[in-house]
């Protein structure tokens, strides 16, 4: 009996396999240590627990907002996700995938989705004037035209908030009590009434007296619509205590899709542009946001007044990144050829010395950089040229000068650094060999060192080409693109990159024009993607070296 027992225990145990005492195999070995790993304890799981919970509580605070705005489908996802994260975490049989769910999540979020809606704005008209709805445009037109009704009646109003939003509390001349924000036209509430005047109602936070000073320009900019059509105009107040209707200049036809200007008679239509224009090509802005296709791809190369700075922004793009990197790989190389030979004395010191620009952030390295490049106090015209006026970045050929310079004392560090463990990782008896068979040193390098070291550099130098080609920071903080092109139709300097351009386009200016933006960063994109596509398949010929 003692034996069987003995038996069954030994078959169970993990430390002998499982096959009557022989040692456990290497998988065996290995099942039982991830199933070790993935017990848990009571603290443990706790931890797990309240994760999650934490987890939970944001996504169902998420979906409230997006149902709220009506993103039906986004709130749906949302919710499969969370969904889907309780299930893998809960389980126990989903080991691999409790560490690839956290990244998978914010693979998608921060990266998938990004170039998703990138390449989904660039077909659009996204942008100044064309930011919302058509709903919304039409309640913004409405609104921005309003003019009181001479014979209106005085609504007894209190102010309100709810969530930050601003809302008029008002008695109508039957004594109920209405309340509306400017997303939201006056609908009846339950309200407390002090005597004729309702100045309480569930759900909404009333504005003290000094709360509504503090707040005047917001409340007396607010303007609340009378009912659904709005054609029946908003309410106002001036002070915060009486409001008044108003009713705008232009009437809305939602049946027919015009917009009339009820002073001039003129009509505005709906043409499928996102904007009510009439029949001399004159729109009413704000439009709304609609899907153009190519239009913004076409118009990129074709506008005449695009596609000069288009062009000769690309041009300088491919000068800035080519030489950007030929300058820092070859002196980088130069100074690790000299750094990497014994004979040197003090190496370490003159090494520390080499890696210190890489050290210190680029943006903090170019904004030091501009400081002393100053025309008027900079620190390389007052103190090293004695005083001289150079323009070193207003000047359209020096600022460009200006902007290679500072970049190759920003970049030779990094190509500094690989060439140096290149250089070392190549195998001495080859050197000697080719010493021996009477080589000189420039032979050597031209046809040993520069070959073997190209073989590990040159994904790199293809990296730091793409790198370059999309090098914001240097360009913006140095120079900010400048000095402006006053020809130009777009807010693009002499230095600007595809990138910095790209950047003005959709974030600086009078207009900004997202779809237009989007579309130049595809086109960006696809250029980058072609040359190390190419590039990658030439550097294939140098695998036979090794």
């Amino acid at each position: 009996m003692s034996t069987t027992t003995e038996a069954a225990a030994t078959a169970g145990d993990p430390t002998t396999g499982g096959t009557g005492g022989k040692p456990p195999t290497r998988r065996q070995r290995q099942a039982a240590g991830i199933a070790d790993a993935a017990s848990v304890g009571i603290k443990v799981l706790l931890v797990k627990i309240l994760g999650l919970g934490i987890i939970d509580a944001l996504a169902i605070f998420g979906i409230i907002i997006l149902l709220g705005a009506s993103q039906w489908l986004v709130a749906a996802i949302v919710a499969a996700v969370a969904i889907l994260v309780n299930w893998i975490y809960f389980s126990r049989r989903k080991l691999p995938a409790k560490y690839l769910t956290p990244g998978v999540i914010f693979l998608v979020v921060f990266q998938v989705f990004v170039l998703v809606y990138t390449g989904y704005i660039a077909f659009t008209n996204y942008g100044t004037g064309h930011n919302g709805s058509k709903e919304q445009a039409v309640s913004s037109l409405m609104a921005s035209s309003l003019e009181r009704v001479e014979d209106s009646a005085t609504y007894p109003v209190t102010v309100v908030d709810r969530g930050g939003e601003l809302g008029l509390l008002l008695t109508d001349p039957d004594g109920d009590a209405l309340v509306g924000t400017a997303t939201s036209p006056l609908e009846p509430v339950d309200a407390e009434f002090d005597g004729s005047k309702a100045v309480e109602a569930d759900g909404w936070t009333t504005l003290s007296f000094a709360e509504v000073l503090a707040r005047t320009d917001e409340i007396t900019a607010l303007a609340v619509p009378f009912s659904d059509d709005p054609n029946d105009g908003a309410v106002r107040t001036p002070d915060g205590s009486s409001a008044y209707l108003y009713v705008s200049a232009l009437e809305y036809d939602e049946a027919a899709g015009t917009m009339t200007d009820l002073e001039t008679g003129t009509v505005y239509s709906d043409i499928g542009t996102g904007a009510f224009t009439s029949e001399d090509g004159e729109e009413l802005l704000p439009g709304w946001q609609i899907v153009i296709g190519f239009d913004n791809f076409v118009r990129a190369v074709t506008d005449e007044r695009l596609a000069g700075p288009l062009l000769y922004v690309t041009l300088w793009t491919f000068a800035f990144a080519l030489i950007s990197v030929a300058s820092t790989f070859f002196l980088g190389l130069f100074l690790a050829i000299v750094f990497n030979d014994m004979r040197m004395r003090g190496r370490k010191f003159y090494r520390v010395l080499i890696i210190l620009p890489y050290a210190i952030p680029s943006f903090l390295s170019a904004l030091v950089w501009a400081g002393m490049m100053n025309e008027s106090f900079g620190f390389i015209n007052q103190v090293l040229l004695g005083g001289a006026s150079v323009p070193w970045l207003t000047d359209p050929w020096l600022a460009k000068v200006s902007v290679l310079t500072v970049n190759l004392w920003l970049g030779f560090p990094y190509m500094f650094l690989v060439c140096m463990g290149a250089l070392q990782s190549i195998p001495d008896d080859i050197l000697e060999a080719a010493k021996v068979d009477g080589a000189r040193p420039w032979a050597v390098f031209r046809l040993i060192k520069l070959p073997l070291l190209l073989v590990s550099v040159a994904p790199l130098l293809i990296a730091s080409f793409a790198f370059n080609f999309n090098n914001f920071n240097t360009i913006y903080m140095l120079t900010d693109g400048g000095p402006r092109d006053s020809n130009a139709p777009i807010p693009v300097g002499f230095t600007d990159i595809l990138i910095t351009m790209v950047y003005k386009v959709a974030f600086t200016g009078q207009t900004r024009d997202y779809g237009l933006a989007s579309a130049y960063s595809i086109l960006i994109f696809i250029i980058v993607a072609v040359i190390s596509i190419i590039a990658f398949r030439r550097t294939k010929s140098l695998e036979e070296l090794n």
